[in-house]
């Protein structure tokens, strides 16, 4: 697929997507949804890390409203239902690690697309801001899924009524993403964690992910089975015999990502 609001790399097993509409601060069209979704799926199946980022200043200003009389007529539920939820399911569901990398304002649907990685990493400068509510809407594209797990429900029920901006450092302070680094050395920061996770058991990762998410709805019993189970299947790969085998001969493991 050919994209024209987004650009897609694949160098050394790490997916770069980068919203590419600047013009508009990133914000989320038909379109961009379709290919962010597209992205991400095909990145799943060819690359061992996904990172998510913004051309320009911003990551993502949220939904593209338009003009005023195109906001007036939006099928907000259609938009939601048929645009936004595969492509949050597509994240969501990656089965390799995927990063936001918050390189300036993340709001409304932006702030959520970005908490929908497994791991944010957020410029200094950079900011959240939960803006649904100053147009008279909730939060969206997950946004009521993510924000109580992230970050407490006293500080998400907050964040979502007073719809102020949340800087990277509180964001980091309270939870709500993994961290928050300088500006001036974002860049190549992110791109350490990527490749750092690129290298790295991709099979195990695959399963801390099942297995955390896992645990908000399991009580203690159904979560060692769990474990016990994941682990089991961890213990058959590749990646588990290299890495004893490099921990006994004191090198760095070498894994394959199977």
């Amino acid at each position: 697929m050919d994209y024209d609001t987004i650009t897609y790399d694949l160098t050394d097993d790490i997916a770069t997507v980068t919203l590419n509409r600047p013009e508009v601060m990133n914000a989320l069209n038909t379109q961009m949804r379709a290919e962010l979704t597209d992205a991400v799926l095909e990145a799943g199946k060819t690359a061992r890390v996904v990172v998510l980022t913004g051309a320009g200043k911003s990551f993502c200003s949220g939904q593209d409203l338009g003009d005023r009389a195109n906001a007036a007529n939006l099928d907000l539920e259609r938009t939601l239902r048929d645009e936004y939820v595969p492509m949050l399911r597509a994240i969501y569901d990656c089965p390799v690690p995927t990063i936001s990398a918050v390189n300036g304002a993340a709001a409304g649907a932006g702030a959520n697309l970005a908490l929908a990685a497994d791991v944010v990493i957020a410029s200094d400068s950079a900011f959240f801001l939960q803006a649904f509510t100053r147009i008279g809407l909730i939060p969206d594209a997950g946004g009521t899924y993510y924000l109580p797990r992230q970050m407490g429900l006293a500080k998400a029920m907050g964040a979502a009524l007073f719809a102020e901006k949340i800087t990277a450092r509180q964001a980091d302070d309270w939870g709500m993403i993994w961290e928050a680094v300088p500006d001036a050395t974002f860049a190549e920061h992110w791109k350490s964690r990527a490749a750092h996770l690129a290298k790295g058991p991709t099979a195990a990762y695959q399963r801390v992910k099942q297995s955390i998410r896992a645990s908000f709805d399991n009580d203690l019993e159904d979560q060692l089975a769990l474990e016990a189970k994941l682990q089991g299947q961890c213990g058959q790969t590749r990646d588990f015999k290299e890495g004893v085998v490099a921990f006994l001969e004191k090198r760095p493991a070498q894994y394959e990502g199977r």
